[in-house]
């Protein structure tokens, strides 16, 4: 099964090899047809804590690393 690749910017990196990345989804309603923005927050490993808030990154699925974490930040895009 492939892993998933999303992009996102980075909203926390106050924790040792984590970041919050948020990731933003648009949609159009089912009935009303209007656009709706949703975003979702995951936490993603960085290893050489390299990212910082403000960056724009892709993260990608991986096995889990902690109770957390099932992402880990890919590069920046």
């Amino acid at each position: 099964m492939p892993k998933r690749i999303l992009q996102g910017v980075v909203t926390s990196a106050a924790n040792e090899q984590t970041v919050t990345v948020s990731v933003e989804r648009r949609f159009k309603h089912p009935v009303l047809q209007k656009t709706i923005r949703k975003s979702k927050k995951y936490r993603a490993h960085d290893e050489e804590n390299t990212f910082k808030a403000g960056d724009k990154v892709r993260i990608i699925e991986c096995a889990p690393k902690s109770k957390t974490k099932r992402w880990e930040v890919h590069g920046t895009w």
